[in-house]
């Protein structure tokens, strides 16, 4: 609608160069008027680098980590640039931390409409081992605070990863006497059967042949939790004698 008032006032001021002059610009604003519920990820595309949006959402969940506990940590910080700089490169992690300061960084990021996209697009052992990936920055800087512990427990609730899952990734980063009892989700009281039924159970879940995803850091992690599941079962096997 605004593009025909402009035509017709630009062509009441300046003919046929005002009119199709305000026909341009009226429908710009047309076009912003009805971009209603802009999301932080709205502008990607007005970016001359624009990175994957599965890139963009992970580090963007890796800043919400990060600020947890009200404190940015170096380490944290160094951890996530690090992490990029090796799965993708150095231009293409670049392309993705400078888009992120220019559009993401300066909006209110949700991490519940992230993980919304994210559900809608990845496979449940795809989050898994997204959440482990968090789970490392937490810990970067020597441990995992309670304050990051409990937003990574809402982001795994966003993901709608299970609570059994949830508290098996945390054995691997937030030690416990019962760690490796808690990697492979079972009891102390569990029988050998159990334990040997849980590994494989345990190993079949996490193994990076079922983490199907072009991004090469989830491909990383399903790697390390995989790792994880066997180093626990085998300490299991000496404690147990098996």
């Amino acid at each position: 609608m605004i593009k025909w008032i402009a035509a017709i006032l630009g062509y009441f001021f300046f003919r046929l160069p005002g009119a199709l002059i305000g026909f341009f610009l009226g429908s710009l604003l047309d076009s912003q008027g009805r971009g209603g519920g802009r999301t932080v990820f709205s502008d990607f595309t007005r970016q001359q680098v624009s990175p994957s949006d599965f890139e963009l959402h992970l580090l963007s969940l890796c800043s919400i980590v990060i600020k947890a506990d009200g404190q940015v940590s170096q380490r944290e910080l160094d951890y996530v640039r690090q992490y990029f700089l090796s799965t993708y490169g150095k231009d293409k992690a670049n392309a993705i931390f400078r888009t992120f300061n220019e559009v993401v960084k300066k909006r209110e990021i949700s991490a519940q409409n992230i993980c919304s996209f994210l559900n809608q697009r990845t496979r449940y052992e795809v989050r898994l081992q997204l959440l482990h990936f968090l789970f490392g920055i937490a810990q970067a800087d020597g441990s995992a605070s309670p304050a990051e512990i409990a937003k990574l427990s809402e982001i795994a609730g966003y993901l709608r990863i299970g609570s059994h899952d949830f508290e098996s990734i945390k054995a691997m980063f937030v030690k416990s006497v019962d760690n490796a009892y808690k990697i492979l989700e079972i009891e102390r009281s569990a029988t050998d059967e159990e334990v040997k039924r849980a590994y494989r159970t345990m190993a079949k879940k996490y193994h990076p042949d079922r983490v199907i995803t072009k991004d090469e850091a989830i491909k990383k992690g399903a790697e390390e939790k995989f790792k994880e599941v066997q180093k626990a079962y085998e300490h299991i096997q000496r404690e147990r004698g098996l």
